[in-house]
């Protein structure tokens, strides 16, 4: 039997409140003026609504609502990509995030990752965790936006995810996945729109290591011709996440390969 947990006049206010301004996601402030109380009283509401399971804690002074339509348990499951217009004004969804929405990777990542021109902490909300990746604005761009239900929000392309992955596999996974997320996509990516970006990114590295990984993989042969063989005036790392231990170089695409192949392949074999 499920026990009913009763709301007070303050809590159900408060509620109430939020619901008719359509807030989704409120500050302290929020709350007390729509309860025009005291800050005690609003600190108190609050810990209340938290302890009953209608608010979830964003970060310091920001809350979630739980609907009432969730009932009076408060038992609510959103998609959690869609609090992100509610608490940060430039982001995508990106990275392993992404890989993994495209249908890229097998892998379901905890920790969601947010690409924003802006620096954040990262937010924990419903079970996971939003980590804040800092872009550049030249290297904000390639994003698109998705809907579920009637609500929306953005996440990279498929181009522009593989490209992020490239610059910082990292935030992916490491460059075995990226080399895997290229492979599963390989019939749904627009490979000019890719080679584009990667040379929008600014990066030397990226198309580099785009070149050597479609070598690995034996596929999309002109564009492999097209990025090998160039005046490489210095050599980058094939995986700047690794360690900068040199185990081979590649002369045709300018890398020192610090990632063997059967590492970068590992994901064949599985």
């Amino acid at each position: 039997m499920t026990r009913k947990i009763s709301l007070g006049p303050n809590e159900t206010r408060l509620l109430f409140g939020l619901e008719k301004e359509g807030k989704v996601v409120f500050s302290f402030e929020d709350a007390t003026r729509i309860l025009g109380s005291s800050k005690a009283t609003a600190w108190d509401v609050i810990h209340r609504l938290h302890r009953k399971g209608r608010i979830v804690t964003a970060q310091r002074g920001l809350y979630v609502l739980a609907p009432a339509r969730a009932g009076i348990e408060g038992h609510w499951s959103e998609n959690p990509f869609l609090i992100l217009p509610h608490i940060i004004d430039q982001y995508y969804v990106g990275f392993w995030t992404a890989m993994s929405h495209w249908a890229m990777t097998e892998q379901i990542p905890l920790t969601i990752f947010v690409a924003s021109t802006k620096r954040k902490r990262p937010v924990r909300y419903g079970g996971h965790t939003f980590r804040f990746i800092t872009l550049s604005r030249r290297k904000f761009f390639g994003f698109t936006e998705e809907k579920i239900a009637d609500q929306t929000f953005n996440i990279s392309t498929r181009e522009k995810t593989i490209i992020d992955g490239l610059v910082l596999p990292q935030h992916c996974g490491g460059m075995s996945e990226v080399a895997k997320a290229i492979w599963n996509s390989q019939d749904k990516l627009d490979w000019n729109r890719l080679l584009t970006m990667t040379k929008r990114m600014g990066v030397d590295a990226s198309p580099r290591r785009l070149g050597y990984i479609l070598h690995m993989l034996n596929i999309e042969p002109k564009i492999i011709r097209s990025l090998g063989k160039q005046d490489w005036h210095d050599l980058r790392f094939l995986d700047p996440a690794a360690p900068k231990k040199a185990l081979s170089y590649s002369k045709e695409f300018g890398l020192i390969l610090n990632v063997s192949d059967a590492k970068l392949m590992s994901w064949r074999s599985t």
